[in-house]
């Protein structure tokens, strides 16, 4: 069992008269002490060696982030029934040949883009805008197996990108593999494919006795849209020497309403170093570039750029500090002021986040 708390205050020089940070994931409050996150985590992992093949992950997560992650009434239909589940999900390992083939069964965070949920094993406090645009979770059936000490392959079958509950007859997949040629070196390599559009809303009236057994009734939609949803995502980490870590990004992503539309596309990427200068004190930086040239991240057709500058102190085991300067910034008068109406072609911010956790679970959560 482990628990962590995350909370942040945070200063935009902007002052948005809404007190949002806009095209943030998680640090979503200006001028605000907030709740980011409240963490709940139950595992118990298969083990070989001690010849048990079982594993079950639950984690519970509440507060502010949650609201962002989980639950948007555009990817589910019932949000608030799995809103604070972030994972659920049961392992069985099979042997196969002399490597072990994982199977797991539920609800987990997608390995799409680098960056994770749990802040305390991020380099930056605030997460990327790539974070923000790329899929969260999935809901389905996913296989992992271990080729080799270098060579890992994953695919997964699911209902669809932040989908708990599938919305359309479609299902999603997902080819991807990690390979590892030395300790300090790991690259990933994702393809998925998907679509994304539903065929059922929520109604006012029920087609049928067992959807309105659910808890709401569901209607039909006339002619759906079944244009696909493609991301190619790669990451790779380099572990430099004992202190300097290097990390970079690339995505690229196409929507199609109709299977005859044309394609609109995301593209771009990011940069992380990560320079650990005393075993209590680490500076980290982040650059991103996100070209949103159909507006299907931010809502406008525009070119946005970051830079993150961020000093961690790790005050004692199980508890950090970060402050954090970060500059958004775009080709468009995007960003809010205070004054209604009035936008900026930046956003300046600066954060204090703490972070606490406890538990017997050892690296990344």
């Amino acid at each position: 069992m482990n628990a962590a708390l995350d909370g942040y205050f945070e200063y935009n020089s902007n002052h948005p008269s809404e007190r949002v940070n806009v095209l943030r994931a998680y640090d979503v409050s200006s001028d605000s002490f907030s709740l980011n996150q409240a963490d709940l985590v139950i595992e118990s992992a298969p083990d070989l060696s001690a010849g048990r093949r079982v594993g079950l992950r639950l984690d519970f997560q509440f507060g502010q982030a949650t609201e962002a992650l989980q639950g948007n009434p555009a990817n589910e239909l019932r949000p608030a029934v799995y809103r604070n589940v972030f994972q659920a999900y049961g392992t069985y390992v099979l042997p196969v040949v002399s490597r072990p083939l994982q199977l797991d069964f539920g609800k987990w965070a997608s390995a799409i883009g680098i960056e994770g949920n749990y802040t305390k094993d991020q380099v930056n406090y605030s997460r990327s805008f790539w974070f923000d645009y790329l899929p969260f979770y999935h809901e389905g059936l996913r296989a992992s197996y271990r080729v080799s000490d270098q060579l890992t392959l994953s695919y997964w079958l699911a209902n669809g990108a932040q989908q708990t509950e599938d919305f359309n007859r479609s299902k999603d997949q997902l080819i991807g593999f990690v390979v590892q040629p030395s300790p300090s070196l790991s690259w990933t390599l994702n393809y998925y494919d998907g679509q994304e559009h539903p065929d059922v809303a929520v109604g006012a009236s029920g087609t049928s006795g067992a959807a309105s057994l659910q808890g709401y009734p569901l209607q039909a939609i006339a002619n759906p849209a079944n244009g696909h949803l493609r991301i190619v995502d790669t990451y790779a980490t380099w572990q430099a020497t004992e202190k300097l870590l290097v990390a970079l990004e690339a995505d690229a992503v196409t929507q199609r309403v109709l299977s005859s539309s044309a394609a609109q596309r995301v593209g771009g990427g990011a940069a992380y170093l990560r320079y650990q200068l005393s075993p209590a004190f680490a500076l980290a930086t982040r650059v991103e570039y996100l070209e949103d040239r159909e507006a299907l991240f931010s809502g406008a057709a525009q070119y946005l750029k970051e830079a993150t500058l961020t000093a961690e102190y790790r005050v004692a085991d199980g508890f950090i500090a970060r402050g954090e300067y970060r500059r958004d910034a775009s080709n468009l008068a995007f960003f809010p002021t205070d004054t209604a109406g009035v936008l900026r072609t930046h956003q300046d911010t600066w954060t204090l986040g703490l972070v606490w956790w406890v538990g017997q679970k050892q690296g990344p959560w």
